[in-house]
């Protein structure tokens, strides 16, 4: 082995062997140069494939490691300032390195000897076997000419017979420099001997694949000229329908219906064929099967995973809620992890018009998911879940399957709203149809009675909104995930209408953004007594008003800017203003502020107390339920137990009567919460002592006067605010959901948590009553 050097050219996209001729055509000026070179000093020269043909510069690892040392045997020029030579390939070298030279490509190789020390027998009996399966590859390709045949027939030499072999058959320029790249002619031969055989193997198989394609063929050729016959003695016949039928089956055949589904579309196709024309079945037959064919089967949307961008729609579309929007987004992230897998259905409970569909509206959007929405409120018949069977007159699929083929994929967001306002009656029970439409376990085959085939769910994300979970019945409650939504604050409502629902009311008005200003006085002031709810959907219809009074005086008096403030906000709203039902102006004997929550949000109640002369009795009004009566016979057991360290008669049950009146009579109040309220207004009625003005209360009392926890502090909280109170007593089991209640409210409000009936009187009057004292002027001993 031995270094030389030689003018270089690289060569893109193709390579020269040994003892071979063919024509190189060169433009590089530095290629033109080393042809010049190689001719004057009479040199051989260097011929190398480059890896990269796009490579105007080739450096060492941009070429092969192998080449040919080439005789060049002719020059041309051609057309277009091109050289084409005529190279004749002499023997292989390994390159080594380029010189640095600026005018012509230049290398240094390795000389390798071809005379290799290889197995003469070994080297026969492959050279024999390659000629059996070239034959062979011949036959079955068709490509080789007789001519290169009797050429390798006539070869003896090993190591030419390999490379005439390789430029005979190998077309891919990887396994051609491949094979340059080997010097020992029997690993040569073996590589090129395992080619044949697997092409040979690829030839065989690509001709049965033909075959049986064919067969196919003929069959489908066969099948269509038959019914074309059929076609014809159908049309002389008078047997029409025959266009559309077809129509039909081909549509059933193209759809992604599953088996049954498909099996079942086309044995109704076939009934349909064989009734005689304009039978009233076929109409509902025909019917059936566009149901079938327009249902989304298998077209699914792909899910957008990405949590910032939903995380950002949640924060431009909705402001506040951020405990409900750090729950939507670690469902989102459960849902991406686990691909839908058997995840939670979630249930958005809150008052009306706090954004409970638009939330799931904005869940779809992140996710890039279709979006539907069925309302449940006042469903009560079970076929509107599922359908009614075909057998009856104007049947339909039931409102799953409608909003279903409305959705057009197999996995749109689907919204349940007002889940708790479904009823039952003779007709049956949709709540339990609702089982199986949300239950993971069942619902991959939900059964419809129209469709009479099972339909796939499972795909479906599933939100469902309520008012109040206690109607939701229990199985039902139990497949799914409550998240609590409460009401706003006013801060959170002005914000709310600075940024979606004064823009959008322009928008829907004609009205410029610049064309009417509202100062946050006045939205503050239409919130405070021209609105009275938990959301903002009355707000929305009060902002409307002012929109169109403004959009009245943009006509007629051509008016560019409106201001709205305090001092002219009644010209836009004519509308009464609310009774905010504020909390007492001062202390009174007997009257209490208490708080209620409702599926609208939370309430004060106004709880008066009246004593009298009589024989005990205690009057309840006020539209009162039985839980509030009995805690008001709670609250009145204690009294009697202790009415003498309260400095209240103990004979007082024999002696007075206790009427409890609580205002809006027609207005049902029912629950436990009111417990702590009807029991301090009794005692301040009873022992004359003032209730502070300034103070509300919650909670439930048990007969040994503890107080236990209630539920919906924090909307009973937001009541209690905008009613002006200042100072709100709570059991003190509720101390922890302190931490629900907007920041901005607890910094204004006094939240004072309580054990039991002694700690409330000394908060909630103001004064703690003191004992009675018996003639003699003993105190009566207290016995607890």
């Amino acid at each position: 082995m031995s270094e030389l050097t030689l003018p270089m050219i690289p060569m893109r996209g193709t390579a020269i062997f040994p003892s071979m001729s063919m024509h190189v055509d060169v433009a590089r000026e530095k290629s033109k140069a080393a042809i010049e070179h190689a001719m004057l000093s009479s040199q051989q020269i260097f011929l190398i494939s480059q890896r990269e043909a796009a490579v105007e510069e080739p450096m060492l690892d941009d070429l092969a490691k192998v080449g040919c040392v080439c005789r060049i045997k002719q020059v041309l020029r051609i057309p277009g300032d091109t050289v084409r030579i005529l190279a004749e390939g002499l023997y292989r070298a390994e390159i080594k390195a380029i010189t640095a030279d600026e005018h012509m490509f230049e290398a240094v190789i390795n000389e390798v000897s071809d005379e290799f020390l290889y197995d003469h027998v070994q080297a026969a009996a492959l050279m024999r076997l390659i000629m059996g399966a070239f034959e062979e590859y011949a036959q079955e390709s068709g490509k080789i000419s007789a001519d290169i045949m009797q050429s390798l027939k006539a070869v003896n030499d090993p190591s030419y017979f390999a490379d005439l072999m390789t430029a005979s058959v190998l077309e891919n320029e990887e396994q051609r420099q491949e094979i340059l790249d080997i010097f020992d002619p029997v690993k040569r031969l073996e590589w090129l001997y395992e080619f044949l055989l697997s092409e040979i193997q690829i030839i065989e198989m690509e001709k049965k694949i033909s075959v049986r394609v064919k067969r196919q063929i003929d069959k489908s050729q066969k099948e269509y000229y038959l019914r074309e016959q059929v076609k014809a003695i159908q049309k002389e016949l008078g047997e029409g329908e025959s266009e559309e039928a077809e129509e039909l089956e081909n549509r059933i055949q193209q759809s992604d219906m599953n088996e049954n589904a498909k099996k079942k579309a086309l044995k109704e196709l076939e009934r349909m064929k064989r009734m005689p024309a304009g039978m009233p079945e076929s109409a509902l037959i025909r019917t059936y099967l566009e149901w079938m064919l327009e249902l989304p089967w298998a077209n699914q949307s792909k899910d957008n995973e990405d949590l910032d961008y939903a995380s950002e729609i949640l924060e431009s579309e909705h402001y506040g809620l951020e405990k409900v929007k750090e729950r939507i987004l670690e469902f989102l992230a459960v849902h991406t992890l686990t691909k839908g897998m058997h995840g939670p259905i979630l249930c958005l409970v809150g008052p009306p018009g706090v954004g409970k569909t638009s939330i799931a509206r904005s869940v779809a959007k992140a996710l890039g998911r279709n979006f539907v929405r069925m309302s449940l409120g006042g469903v009560r018949d079970e076929a509107e879940i599922r359908g009614h069977r075909r057998t009856y007159v104007g049947a339909l699929p039931g409102k799953i399957i409608y909003h279903m083929r409305q959705a057009g994929t197999v996995n749109p967001l689907f919204l349940l709203d007002e889940i708790d306002k479904m009823s039952s009656d003779f007709r049956g029970d949709p709540a339990s149809a609702m089982l199986e439409v949300l239950d993971s376990e069942q619902n991959n085959s939900f059964s419809d009675h129209y469709l009479e085939v099972p339909y796939d769910l499972s795909k479906v994300m599933f939100i469902t909104t309520a008012n109040t979970a206690e109607s939701i019945p229990r199985p039902l409650l139990d497949r799914m995930e409550l998240i609590q939504l409460s009401g706003y604050t006013e801060q959170e409502k002005l914000e709310i209408a600075k940024r979606h629902l004064l823009p959008r009311q322009l928008k829907e008005h004609g009205l410029k953004e610049d064309c009417l200003t509202i100062t946050d006085e006045a939205l503050l002031k239409i919130i405070s007594d021209y609105t009275r709810e938990a959301g903002v959907r009355n707000l929305e219809r009060r902002l409307a008003a002012v929109c169109r009074k403004a959009a009245i005086a943009v006509v007629k008096n051509k008016s560019e800017q409106i201001l709205v403030n305090c001092d002219n906000l009644e010209q836009y709203l004519s509308d009464k203003k609310i009774h905010r039902g504020d909390a007492n102006k001062k202390d009174a004997v007997g009257i209490v502020t208490g708080l209620a929550w409702t599926s609208v949000g939370g309430e004060t109640l106004n709880i008066e107390t009246a004593v009298m002369p009589g024989n005990g009795e205690l009057v309840l009004t006020g539209h009162l339920g039985d839980v509030m009566k009995e805690s008001a016979v709670t609250g009145m057991g204690i009294i009697r137990a202790n009415a003498e360290r309260w400095g209240i008669n103990s004979d007082f049950h024999k002696k007075k009567d206790i009427h409890i009146h609580i205002p809006e009579g027609a207005m049902p109040k029912d629950g436990p919460s009111a417990g702590i309220s009807m029991f301090s207004a009794m005692v301040s009625a009873l022992s004359n002592i003032k209730v502070r003005c300034d103070t509300a209360m919650t909670g439930e009392i048990t007969l040994s006067g503890n107080v236990l926890p209630i539920g919906g502090l924090k909307e009973k909280a937001l009541a209690a605010y905008r009613a002006g109170v200042k100072r709100v007593i709570i059991p003190s089991g509720n101390a922890e959901d302190i931490s629900d209640i907007p920041q901005e409210i607890v910094g204004e409000m006094q939240f004072i948590p309580v054990d039991d009936i002694n700690q409330v009187l000394e908060n909630a009057l103001v004064k703690m009553p003191v004992k009675r004292e018996r003639a003699g002027g003993k105190a009566v001993k207290d016995g607890n």
